[in-house]
């Protein structure tokens, strides 16, 4: 039977984030649903390339920690958990959630698993697609393709919980969807009623990223102050079943919710508010308002969406190469000086020794390295850290990266201490739009018997 109102957690806003606000959430924030979002783009091509390689389990390393920390007070409470930890085999992390409820005792050891967001196959046989961020075709990046995932919607996640399992693991969804998903499903709601659907899409955007919105992304000392982020709260969003939103969190937690860290995470991720696509909708968030309707508590109102479009976008995760990088630190006096000559000499050693590369950077950690070269001379820091990179597809250029910045212990300017290397390979991400027929979302439940 659909309510009159829900109220939804958020648990994570990305795969390394905490569990115990959300542990919190679930004890004494009275909720009914906690979505954790925890599937960045290039986390699933990782994740796909570990398990095809055997040097991993397919889904979020730390599945087994949250469900452990979760699942209990969850049962207790009568909450119902999803995920995206599913990331590359959401069918393997249903089964190790489910052993995980049967170790731990719970009576219903339930999980729905929603699968056919791998379209693999399917961008394969259309090498001609174009490529969303070049308009290059899809075939030139095709040989090196890791992974393709569409983002699914919010009718596969409510389908999966239509199941009544207390538990629902996906792989990639659309992180707004993850949200709205379970409000539709709590509500009844029909899903063309843009009208609503632009409301939940809304909430789902302010959750999806957890502690942001409650002031952890938000907080700079002196600007915007923010109180016990160390101990952080997590949000929740209640909604009725008309649509009207109150966006939350547990009275006596870290952190703050009002108007200004409602807005800067509305904008969050986001090219063009009035046209913001997702697989339920084309949310329009210029009409937007919050009001602030008491401690910690935000109203909002004014979404719009127009129909959602006839494809889905798919994540292509591809090989591009290695980063190979080298580190070493100066101090004292001259010590700017001392480690741009060691940038200087460790790129002429480079070249010398015949390697190529796409791009090779030597920049001052503190000084230079988010900016560029000459963006911030005006200070003479009494230490600082030299950091070369060299992008490029030959792993043996990449590993000499690291060997030139050690080998300036003894061959160049006075002083360098604190090395450090490392060869990484590098995982790019494009995108394609998938007809929508194409992608056929389906739930399996699984249980540890």
């Amino acid at each position: 039977m659909a309510g009159d109102r829900v109220r939804i957690g958020s648990g994570a806003g990305f795969a390394g984030d905490r569990w115990e606000p959300a542990v919190e959430l679930v004890e004494r924030g009275g909720i009914d649903y906690i979505a954790f979002e925890c599937l960045a783009e290039r986390t699933i091509a990782r994740e796909t390339l570990a398990l095809r390689r055997g040097q991993g389990s397919g889904y979020n390393p730390q599945l087994e920690d949250r469900m452990r920390a979760v699942l209990p007070p969850a049962a207790a409470q009568d909450v119902c958990v999803l995920s995206n930890m599913g990331a590359a085999d959401p069918l393997a992390a249903g089964r190790k959630t489910a052993e995980i409820a049967a170790e731990l005792g719970l009576d219903d050891r339930r999980c729905a698993v929603l699968l056919g967001d791998d379209v693999q196959d399917a961008v394969a046989a259309r090498p001609d697609l174009p490529l969303m961020e070049t308009n290059a075709p899809l075939e030139s990046i095709l040989p090196r393709m890791a992974s393709a995932n569409a983002y699914l919607g919010a009718d596969a996640v409510a389908a999966a919980l239509d199941t009544g399992a207390p538990v629902v693991v996906t792989g990639r969804v659309a992180d707004p969807s993850l949200f709205v998903g379970p409000i539709v499903h709590a509500l009844g709601w029909n899903y063309d009623d843009y009208v609503r659907l632009a409301q939940a899409t809304a909430t789902g955007h302010l959750l999806e990223c957890a502690g942001q919105v409650t002031g952890g992304y938000f907080a700079d000392p002196g600007v915007k102050d923010v109180a016990g982020l160390a101990r952080l709260g997590f949000p929740y969003a209640d909604v009725t079943a008309e649509g009207e939103v109150t966006i939350g969190k547990c009275d006596g937690s870290g952190g703050r919710i009002d108007a200004a860290t409602c807005t800067e995470q509305l904008l969050y991720e986001v090219a063009d508010p009035a046209a913001y696509v997702t697989p339920d909708c084309v949310l329009d968030m210029t009409g937007i308002a919050f009001r602030e309707v008491g401690p910690d508590r935000v109203a909002v109102a004014g979404a719009r969406a127009q129909a959602r479009t006839d494809t889905h976008k798919v994540s292509i995760g591809y090989f591009d190469g290695y980063l190979g990088e080298g580190l070493l630190s100066y101090g004292g006096p001259n010590a700017v000086a001392r480690a741009r000559l060691a940038g200087e000499i460790v790129a002429e050693r480079l070249g010398l020794r015949g390697f190529a590369y796409d791009a090779l950077d030597a920049r001052l950690i503190g000084i230079d390295s988010l900016h560029g070269p000459g963006a911030d001379d005006r200070a003479e820091p009494y230490e600082v850290r030299l950091r070369v990179t060299g992008r490029t597809q030959d792993r043996k250029a990449a590993e000499a990266v690291g060997f030139e910045v050690a080998a300036l212990y003894t061959n160049g300017p006075a002083g360098g201490a604190g090395d450090a290397a490392s060869v990484r390979e590098i995982l790019a991400v494009q995108s394609v739009l998938l007809p929508r027929d194409l992608v056929t979302p389906r739930v399996e439940v699984v249980d540890a018997g």
